[in-house]
């Protein structure tokens, strides 16, 4: 007999050999049916693997991430199934799960949105058709037989160490694979393939290009409705399409990577950065400008041209290399050394916008949400060992105020760890990992562990943020880093009158500037708020014999630091109106005879709310005060 013990604590005894489905159905038969897989130990494994020795066991459902996973694990190979009834000839590649559904990559001549439209359909008759889905360990000799017209198969199976391999058999279709997946292809019940792209062969431009298609599945069809709703309504607020509709930024061929700010969006930039620069003066930062190209020196002694050359810019300079700075933080030690420090100086916050580059693939570009040349709100904190806690909790209450209660979002924080390829003893790691974590608890926000996800020099706090349509971005950023200050030797003398080395805190609040805009730009489609929109407020006649009034109140609001526009053209109110409306101007005055005669304004919102006989008086306090508040709604 074997002992199960369940996440609840319980424990139950099963006979040597019992699998995951027959511990399903002891439980419950309906469990049983929901059943995707189960979770040994921590490990995900099918509901047909025999367990053999006491241990830790939970059933994974739908509900769960790892039953997701295992979803769109098994929706790969249905797809790849599909794809080989109609193409004998495509070959199979990898397929794996991703963040945002699953992939599969085929030698074949490129897809067209026809050949998936029949794809999706053979693969309905696959899930319709119910067919078990059966895991066998082989031989690799075995494995290389079976395989032996796929060479990108053969290759995987030579890199295997272990002296066997796993594949799975579904009908007629047989491939690869670790697993798990579900018991049987009737379980997927709500499959979508979304798009077909290039992609080379492990993701080396040397190698032969291959056709890429996407998918997404869920458990229900209700689910993957909600989801394409998601995406229809992420089209409309496309940061790219509303980014050139509102005049706010374009790209060129000529600068791959590298946004141009136009008007309306540098005043969208500037006005974030005053924001933040307010802020650093109220919590105790100063503000540096650094330069853009540096020896390939200093990158040696921070450790980035080691772990992170091939993102940077490598140029040479009179015979020596050069790289345009990916990262302010070497930089800021070199600020940091520029005097001798005592105890008492510290901590050192030292907060810079300048640009920064990194050698993004040109495939990854997106937007203004990867991009190579971009701006952070960066900072670098260097502290006592005493004060990172206090320091890191300021981070903290620095990143809660402006996401959740300037803008809004939802968070959500993780604690990255330890990657294998990381600078400095497991020791010197544990101990940083263990302050965040501890900063994290007294600061009351909980937290999941994202191991091995740390930055090369050390541990972080990544914060997720949900946007209007529920999707999860990372800008903000706090790390912490005890290698960089010791390969820099930034030093402070204590108390004792000794050396000691500083902590250094790496943190970012808005996080990219770009990326922070187009995240902006979709979250607000376009509306934003009063104290953040190009034009604030738009005046509009109803004929010239009101121009004159209508002046005199722009020449006020502009006296008063407002930006405002005019439409002083013939046409109606309702188109002009209309206009403004798409142009997403927060407030809309219209003047005519009774305005004009009146010295009052009519004044409507973008959302259509509409005051007649407002005092101009009365307008600026209320639009002072949306500013001041940084409101997000704006009410008249």
């Amino acid at each position: 007999m074997i002992t199960i013990q369940f996440p609840d604590g319980a424990k139950k005894h099963y006979t040597k050999g019992s699998t995951g489905m027959e511990v399903a159905k002891s439980i419950a038969e309906g469990l049983a049916r929901e059943a995707y897989g189960v979770l040994v130990n921590g490990m995900p494994k099918d509901l047909s693997v025999p367990i053999t020795t006491d241990a830790t066991l939970k059933i994974v459902t739908a509900k769960d991430k790892e039953g997701i996973e295992i979803l769109r694990h098994t929706s790969t190979h249905i797809m790849a199934q599909a794809v080989r009834h109609l193409f004998p000839y495509a070959k199979p590649t990898i397929g794996p799960v991703v963040e945002e559904g699953f992939y599969y990559d085929f030698d074949h001549e490129p897809f067209s949105p026809e050949d998936l439209v029949k794809i999706e359909a053979e693969m309905e008759k696959i899930v319709k058709a119910n067919y078990p889905v059966e895991r066998k360990e082989i031989s690799k000799k075995e494995a290389k037989e079976l395989f032996k017209d796929n060479p990108y198969k053969l290759e995987l199976i030579d890199e295997f160490e272990e002296g066997t391999v796993s594949i799975y058999r579904q009908g007629d279709f047989t491939d690869l694979c670790r697993g798990p997946h579900l018991p049987s292809t009737g379980k997927a019940k709500a499959i979508k393939l979304m798009k077909v792209a290039g992609a080379y062969w492990r993701a080396d431009s040397k190698n032969k290009q291959l056709q890429r298609i996407y998918g997404i599945s869920f458990s229900e069809k209700k689910q993957l409705q909600e989801y394409l709703h998601v995406l229809e309504e992420a089209k409309k607020r496309d940061h790219r399409v509303l980014g050139k509709q509102l005049d706010l930024v374009m790209f060129h061929e000529f600068a791959p990577g590298a946004p141009f700010f136009l008007k309306n969006g540098a005043i969208i930039y500037n006005e974030l950065i005053a924001f933040i620069r307010k802020e650093y003066q109220k919590r105790g930062y100063e503000e540096v400008i650094t330069p853009q190209l540096y020896n390939k020196k200093l990158w040696e002694q921070s450790g980035h041209w080691e772990h992170y050359k091939e993102n940077m810019f490598v140029i040479t300079v009179e015979g020596e290399e050069h790289s345009l700075k990916p990262m302010n933080c070497p930089s800021h030690c070199l600020i940091y050394n520029r005097s001798t420090k005592s105890y008492r100086d510290l901590p050192v916050r030292i907060a810079d916008f300048c640009c920064l580059h990194r050698n993004e693939l040109s495939g990854t570009l997106s937007g203004l949400t990867r991009v190579r040349k971009f701006s952070q709100d960066d900072a670098h904190i260097f502290c006592r060992m005493d004060q990172v806690e206090e320091e890191v909790l300021g981070v903290l209450d620095f990143i809660k105020y402006i996401w959740v209660e300037v803008f809004g979002f939802k968070v959500n924080y993780s604690l990255s760890t330890r990657p294998q390829k990381a600078l400095g003893d497991k020791a010197l790691w544990d101990r940083a990992e263990g302050m965040l974590a501890e900063a994290l608890k007294k600061a009351a926000l909980p937290y999941q562990i994202k191991e091995g996800d740390g930055a090369f020099y050390g541990p972080k706090i990544d914060i997720d943020l949900e946007d209007a349509l529920g999707r999860k971005w990372q800008c903000p950023t706090c790390q912490l880093d005890f290698n960089l200050p010791k390969r820099f030797e930034c030093m402070y003398e204590g108390d004792d009158s000794k050396k000691h080395q500083a902590v250094m805190i790496h943190r970012a609040v808005l996080g990219s500037l770009e990326r922070f805009m187009g995240l902006m730009i979709e979250h607000f489609s376009g509306k934003f708020p009063l104290w953040l929109s190009p034009v604030q407020v738009i005046i509009m006649t109803v004929a010239d014999r009101h121009e004159e009034y209508a002046t005199k109140v722009k020449d006020e609001l502009v006296g008063a630091g407002f930006r405002v526009d005019t439409d002083f053209r013939s046409e109606s109110i309702p188109k002009k109106v209309r206009e403004a409306q798409l142009a997403h101007i927060p407030l809309m005055i219209t003047v005519g005879d009774k305005e004009t005669e009146q010295n009052v304004l009519a004044v409507r919102t973008l959302d259509g709310q509409v005051k007649f006989g407002m005092q101009l008086s009365e307008l600026k306090g209320k639009m002072q005060m949306l500013v001041e508040k940084r409101a997000v709604k704006v009410e008249i």
